[in-house]
C-alpha cells in the first residue's frame, strides 16, 4: 500500500463534527435526563415522582451538563495558547460531549446496580468514570494538538475536576448521599489521583513504545504526523509539508510539453509531467494539476505522466520547479503545421491511442475496462524510448490515462504482464501520413460538481484535434481515476451526440479530491448526468473553436525535484504498517489491564 493510501486512509476515521450549539444542547438535554433517571431509580424519601424528576434533572445538569460545557469552553483557549494545532470551539465542545456521555453511562450503570445492593456504588462509579475520561481526554488532546504529554494534562483534567467539584458542592449543600462528606473528600481525591496515574502511565507507555520505531527511522513521531494531518484536514494547514521536506530526497524526472499556437500566439498547452499529484489535498503536489495550469495564461491541460507515489513532491513549492522547466522549454520549440490521424492499438489489456504531431508522438495508455492505477516511471520511460527508437520520433510522450479505478493492486510495475502488453502495443504503432491540423479547446470548472463528488478545481478540459476530416476529442477531468465503465459511457455519449470520430478520457490523478472518508474518490460515483452534460458542452465549445494551428513538442528533464522518494516512501509505509499491526494487539491488552487495575483499586477499596 502506498504512502498516499496510508495518509488518506486516516480520513476514514474522520467524522463531520456537530456545531458548538448542537453539542451544548445535547449536553444540556442528556445531563438533565440522566439526572432524572438516576433520581427516579434511587430510593428517595418524601419526594414525589415530579419532584424527583425536576430535582434529579437539575442536579444532573449542574454536575454533568454545566460542568462539561464549562470544560469545553475552557479547553479550547488553553490548547490554543500552546504551540500546537489550533483547536476550534466545536471540536472542544464535541470532546466535552463525548466525555460527558462516557461519564453518564458509567455513572448510570453504577446507580442502577446500587438499587439492588446494600452498598452504594454511585460515587465509586463516578470516580471510575472521571478517571477514564481524564485518560481519554489526555490521549485525544496529546495526539491531535501536537503538544507535549505534560502540556496536555492541564486541559485534559478540567472536565473531571469540574464534575467532581460540583458533586462535592452539591453533596455538602444538600446531603445528596451519605458516603461522601467532609471527612471523605481527601480519600475520594486520593482514589481519583491514583486511578488517573495508572491510566495515564499506561497511555504514555503505549504511545512511547509505538512511536519509537517512527522516530528512530524517520525522525518524526506518529502523534505529530497525525496532528499535522488533522490540521490539514480541518484547517487546510500545510505544516505537514515540513515533515515531508525533512524526509524527502531529490530525483530527476521528465515533463513533456506540447504547445499549440495560432496567428495570435500561444493557444493551448498539453503538459505531461512524470510527477505524481500527491499525497493528499493541498499537501505537496496534491493539487498540482490545477496549480501548474493556473501558472499559464492559456488553456493548459495537465495530464498524468507515468509516475507513482514515490514521485510525490514534498511541498507545493516544488511545483515552481516544474513551471520553470515548462517556461524554459517554450523559449525554443520547433513548430510544425502537420499531424496524423488518431489510431488505437490494442494488445492484451493494453489500449494505446496514438497521434503524431509533427515528428513527435503522443501515446495515451489505458487498460480500461480492466482496473488499473499508476504506471511506474521506469515503464513509461522504457515505452517512450522504445517508440523513439522504433518509429524514429523526436519526442514520444506517454500519458497514463488513469481512467479505470482498481482499489488495490492496480499499479503497473516492472514485471507485470501488462508492461509487456504495453511495450508490444508501442511496437505495433503503424506509420501514418501527415496533414494540416486544426485544433479547438475549451474548459469548464464544473462548479456544480464538488470535490466530494470527485471533481477538482480544474473541472473538465477538452481539446479537439481535426486532421483530414477526422475529429478527435481529448477529454481531461480533474479527478483521481474513474469508476470502471464510466470512460466507455463518456466516449459513447460524446461520439453519438457531438459527431466526434475518436475520443479518449483522461484524469489528472489530482489528490485534491481525496480528503474524504475512505480515502479514494474516483469520478463517476456521483452526479453522472451533470458530469456528462458538462463534458458534452465543453466538447461542443471546443469544436466551435476549431482553427488552423501549429504544434511543437519537447521533453525536458526536471532536476532535483524533492519528492518522498522510493526509499523514504517505502520506509514510511513499512513503519506505519508495523505500528498498526502491533497496536491491534498491544493497545487492547494495555488498556484492558490498566482498566482492570483501576477498577480493582476503586471498587475493592469501596468494599
Amino acid at each position: 500500500m502506498s504512502i498516499d493510501d496510508k495518509i488518506v486512509g486516516l480520513s476514514k476515521y474522520m467524522i463531520s463534527l456537530p456545531s458548538t450549539k448542537a453539542s451544548v444542547l445535547s449536553m444540556t438535554f442528556v445531563s438533565f435526563i440522566l439526572g432524572s433517571i438516576v433520581s427516579l431509580i434511587e430510593p428517595a424519601a418524601n419526594r414525589s415522582i415530579l419532584d424527583s424528576f425536576i430535582y434529579g434533572g437539575s442536579a444532573g445538569f449542574l454536575m454533568f451538563g454545566l460542568m462539561s460545557i464549562m470544560a469545553g469552553g475552557i479547553t479550547q483557549p488553553m490548547i490554543n495558547r500552546l504551540e500546537g494545532r489550533h483547536m476550534k470551539m466545536k471540536q472542544s465542545m464535541f470532546l466535552a460531549f463525548v466525555s460527558m456521555m462516557m461519564v453518564a453511562v458509567i455513572y448510570g450503570v453504577g446507580s442502577l446496580i446500587s438499587t439492588y445492593t446494600i452498598y452504594s456504588y454511585t460515587i465509586d462509579a463516578l470516580v471510575f468514570a472521571c478517571a477514564v475520561v481524564f485518560a481519554v481526554r489526555t490521549i485525544v488532546l496529546w495526539s491531535t494538538s501536537n503538544i507535549s504529554f505534560l502540556k496536555s494534562i492541564p486541559a485534559a483534567i478540567t472536565q473531571p475536576v469540574l464534575i467532581i467539584s460540583m458533586v462535592i458542592v452539591l453533596v455538602s449543600l444538600t446531603s445528596l448521599t451519605t458516603n461522601i462528606g467532609y471527612f471523605s473528600i481527601i480519600p475520594l481525591i486520593f482514589k481519583i489521583v491514583i486511578a488517573s496515574i495508572i491510566l495515564v502511565v499506561a497511555i504514555y507507555s503505549f504511545v512511547a513504545v509505538l512511536e519509537s520505531p517512527m522516530k528512530r527511522n524517520l525522525g518524526v513521531g506518529g502523534l505529530e504526523l497525525l496532528s499535522l494531518f488533522l490540521a490539514h484536514t480541518t484547517e487546510e494547514s500545510k505544516a505537514l509539508e515540513g515533515v515531508f521536506e525533512d524526509m524527502g530526497e531529490a530525483v530527476d524526472t521528465l515533463i513533456s510539453v506540447i504547445s499549440f499556437r495560432n496567428g495570435a500566439g500561444l493557444k493551448a498547452l498539453f503538459l505531461t509531467p512524470c510527477v505524481h499529484p500527491g499525497p493528499v489535498g493541498n499537501i505537496g503536489g496534491g493539487n498540482m494539476p490545477t496549480q501548474l495550469a493556473n501558472k499559464f495564461d492559456t488553456v493548459t491541460m495537465v495530464s498524468h505522466g507515468p509516475s507513482t507515489h514515490d514521485f510525490n513532491p514534498v511541498s507545493s513549492k516544488e511545483v515552481k520547479k516544474v513551471e520553470n522547466v515548462v517556461r524554459e522549454a517554450m523559449k525554443d520549440m520547433d513548430y510544425s503545421k502537420t499531424a496524423s490521424k488518431f489510431r488505437t492499438i490494442k494488445n492484451g489489456k493494453a489500449n494505446l491511442g496514438v497521434q503524431y504531431f509533427g515528428n513527435s508522438l503522443l501515446m495515451l495508455a489505458t487498460f480500461s475496462p480492466e482496473g488499473s492505477d499508476d504506471i511506474d516511471f521506469g515503464i513509461g520511460l522504457a515505452a517512450s524510448n522504445l517508440a523513439n527508437v522504433t518509429h524514429k520520433t523526436e519526442n514520444a510522450v506517454l500519458v497514463d490515462c488513469h481512467n479505470s479505478f482498481k482499489r488495490e493492486g492496480g499499479r503497473i510495475l516492472p514485471g507485470n504482464r501488462e508492461v509487456f502488453q504495453l511495450l508490444d502495443a508501442v511496437k505495433e504503432i503503424p506509420k501514418m501520413g501527415r496533414d494540416s491540423l486544426r485544433m479547438g479547446c475549451a474548459q469548464d470548472p464544473m462548479d456544480q460538481v464538488s470535490k466530494d463528488e470527485g471533481v477538482g478545481q480544474s473541472g473538465v478540459k477538452v481539446m479537439v484535434v481535426e486532421v483530414s476530416g477526422q475529429k478527435t476529442a481529448y477529454i481531461l477531468l480533474d479527478s483521481n481515476n474513474m469508476v470502471i465503465g464510466f470512460r466507455e459511457k463518456i466516449i459513447e455519449t460524446v461520439k453519438s451526440i457531438t459527431g466526434i470520430d475518436e475520443a479518449e478520457v483522461m484524469t489528472t490523478d489530482t489528490h485534491f479530491v481525496n480528503t474524504l472518508a475512505g480515502g479514494h474518490n474516483p469520478v463517476g460515483m456521483k452526479k453522472h448526468e451533470e458530469i456528462l452534460d458538462a463534458i458534452l458542452e465543453c466538447t461542443k465549445k471546443a469544436m466551435a473553436d476549431l482553427e488552423e494551428v501549429e504544434t511543437a513538442c519537447k521533453t525536458c528533464r526536471i532536476k532535483d525535484l524533492k519528492t518522498l522518494g522510493p526509499l523514504h516512501a517505502t520506509e514510511l509505509v513499512t513503519t506505519i504498517s508495523s505500528i498498526v499491526a502491533v497496536s491491534r494487539i498491544f493497545a487492547p491488552l494495555v488498556f484492558i489491564v490498566a482498566l482492570f487495575f483501576v477498577f480493582i483499586w476503586i471498587f475493592y477499596w469501596a468494599l
